[in-house]
């Protein structure tokens, strides 16, 4: 398992696919989906709907990975070859000058001033994106537009992908949520045992700009139960406050995040999902994240109401180039996961005013 999700993992955060421009990843992921479920489609918005009828009734229960990673797009070449570019979805100003990226698939480098004419206080200010340019090589406006490459373009980090000593501790760029895509195929690779209800795996596009896609898909579906398989930042580093801010650490399990900036679990479904993982035997956490948001916060306002959750693996240095994280983690979701599909048949008599 943990090998098959480290190439899957590899493969996902090589690609492209900003927020609005995700195609190339769902191209990718339809050619693992395809032969393992039922039914698949990819709706108008450019979610892939991934059906998987279990052997029994049951409920339906929608599982969510987003496909988009944060960037830029281009806004202008200048006459001089120079592109000007507008920040997609998290991406930091400081995170930005001096580093690769690809423009539409061609290599190129956010320019920065010579050190030598730097002055003391351009040495240690962060310049805005709207002060920076990219350069890929060219003198003209005529030679990137040669390339292939025009306003609308999309910007990613320049991937790759790397271990550490301990080579269960892996970077990339895209993590953020090409992990969560990894751990749904892989998911289904290992769905042999007949289980009650239907599960859809969606592969959702924009989660980075306002979970939008997860708004489509689950309005459509209108499933019983919907979880989202994302990222979290980790409070294990030196610059975070462990217990004040974010009691949350890699290699120790999953988080199970009871609220998010808009989203606080239902108790039906703390519940739920707190025998779940304890019934798994895999180590998980718990904790509140509320400096951002997963599909979750989407999904649970959908058609009437759904019983969602977020099941969130914790990644160091979120929303940057070298995003890190543990692969393991990555394991105990997926175990999780198998055993909430495995209990799917029990799950039919919840009541809310019956929970303490």
């Amino acid at each position: 398992m943990k090998e098959a999700l480290r190439e899957l993992i590899k493969e996902l955060t090589a690609i492209e696919g900003i927020s609005g421009q995700e195609q190339k990843v769902v191209r990718a992921v339809l050619q693992h989906v395809r032969p393992l479920v039922d039914e698949v489609s990819v709706d108008c918005f450019g979610n892939i709907v991934a059906i998987k009828h279990g052997g029994e009734p049951g409920p339906k229960v929608l599982i969510a990975a987003h496909t988009d990673e944060i960037g830029a797009i281009v806004k202008s070449i200048e006459r001089n070859g120079w592109i000007r570019f507008e920040k997609i979805g998290g991406t930091g100003d400081a995170l930005l000058l001096g580093r690769q990226v690809a423009v539409n698939g061609h290599f190129g480098l956010v320019g920065v001033k010579a050190g030598h004419f730097q002055t003391p206080r351009e040495r240690t200010e962060v310049k805005p994106a709207s002060d920076l340019y990219i350069d890929v090589g060219c003198s003209s406006d005529a030679e990137v537009l040669a390339l292939g490459i025009k306003p609308g373009d999309p910007i990613c980090h320049w991937p790759y992908y790397n271990e550490f000593s301990n080579s269960d501790y892996i970077c990339s760029k895209a993590l953020d949520d090409r992990v969560g895509c990894a751990i749904l195929i892989q998911l289904l690779r290992e769905l042999k045992e007949p289980f009650a209800g239907t599960l859809y795996a969606v592969f959702t596009v924009q989660e980075e700009v306002g979970l939008r896609g997860a708004q489509v898909a689950a309005y459509n579906i209108k499933p019983d139960f919907a979880i989202a398989v994302d990222t979290v930042p980790s409070g294990d580093t030196p610059d975070i406050n462990f217990i004040k801010e974010l009691p949350v650490s890699i290699g120790q399990g999953p988080l199970l995040q009871l609220m998010s900036r808009t989203f606080i679990m239902n108790p039906l479904m703390k519940k739920v999902m707190l025998g779940v993982c304890e019934r798994s035997g895999a180590p998980y956490q718990v904790a509140l994240f509320t400096g951002g948001n997963t599909d979750a916060a989407a999904m649970h306002l959908q058609a009437g109401g759904i019983l969602s959750a977020a099941i969130t693996i914790p990644r160091r240095y979120s929303h940057s180039p070298i995003e890190a994280m543990d692969l393991n983690d990555c394991v105990s979701t997926m175990v999780i996961l198998q055993q909430f599909l495995k209990d799917m048949g029990g799950f039919g008599n919840l009541a809310f005013e019956e929970i303490e």
